[in-house]
């Protein structure tokens, strides 16, 4: 509810008097709430936001804009931006009715504008970000993204906002590699499993790592070791040479977690992904 006040001059014959000052309020009929579906983020993650207005009066807003500044914060004496509109994203709704794309400028900020709320109805308002370089990944990370409602017929913009969380959490890759290409007949082969942890949580035994390959050509006399430490089957692995199908015991890969820098010039981060390496060799 918006307070106003005024008062009245009147002029005459040279002279002046005011009247009493007068007190009235503006009662909002205009509410606006945003929430993301998903309240935490990893690097490269596209996050959905949602704004809703709803109009309670008995007029129509026929000329609303949404301003979105993606996270913008302050760095140094300059400011960065941790989330990077998705093209083409953005979905309006009108009393739940898909309407024809608005006027977006991608920014940032991002600005949607052209929105028209009905009386007694609402507008949805659906876009994608993409989390960039500038957002924390790790799990103390937060983005805070507000939004601004402005327009003819408001009393005063609408601000809300939203705030989402860096996941600490385990984010794996695996590669594999073999070598001597060629081999000889009744030579020893070597695959090496190298895993990556893109994540800010490491990868321990209760997480239950498992790698299992079936060898083609099967391999004989195995010889396995796990970032350069020799083992033994079947505590750490069991290998099937009538079959060729090996596998690694629950519990037994464990990988660290990546490691986050930032730029402290440019403010970016950049994740150095934790490995372990897994070599098996056998005679072809």
């Amino acid at each position: 509810m918006a307070t106003f006040r005024n008062q009245a001059t009147l002029s005459y014959n040279g002279s002046s008097t005011t009247s009493n000052v007068v007190v009235g309020e503006i009662t909002q009929v205009l509410s606006a709430a945003k929430y993301a579906p998903v309240d935490r983020y990893q690097t490269g993650d596209q996050l959905t936001f949602v704004v809703s207005i709803t109009n309670a009066g008995t007029a129509p807003f026929t000329a609303l804009t949404v301003t979105d500044d993606l996270g913008t914060y302050e760095f140094g004496t300059e400011t960065r931006t941790p989330l990077t509109y998705v093209d083409g994203s953005v979905a309006l709704y009108q009393n739940g009715i898909l309407q024809e794309d608005p006027a977006v400028t991608a920014g940032p900020p991002l600005v949607v504008g052209g929105i028209a709320v009905p009386a007694g109805g609402n507008v949805v308002l659906i876009y994608q970000a993409r989390v960039n370089e500038f957002a924390d990944p790790s799990g103390e990370g937060t983005i805070t993204n507000t939004a601004t409602v402005t327009g003819i017929g408001l009393s005063a913009p609408i601000e809300i906002s939203e705030t989402v969380s860096g996941e600490s959490a385990v984010l794996l890759s695996i590669t594999k590699a073999v070598a001597p290409v060629p081999v000889a007949e009744n030579g020893r082969l070597t695959y090496t499993f190298v895993i990556e942890n893109y994540g800010t949580r490491p990868a321990v035994a209760t997480d239950n790592l498992i790698v299992t390959d079936s060898f083609d050509p099967i391999l004989t006399d195995l010889a396995v070791t796990f970032n350069g430490t020799a083992w033994t089957a079947p505590a750490q692995y069991t290998y099937d040479e009538t079959t060729g199908l090996f596998a690694t015991a629950e519990g037994q890969i464990t990988v660290p977690a990546a490691t986050v820098t930032r730029d402290p010039v440019t403010g970016a981060f950049t994740t150095v992904p934790g490995v372990a390496t897994l070599v098996v060799t056998g005679t072809v």
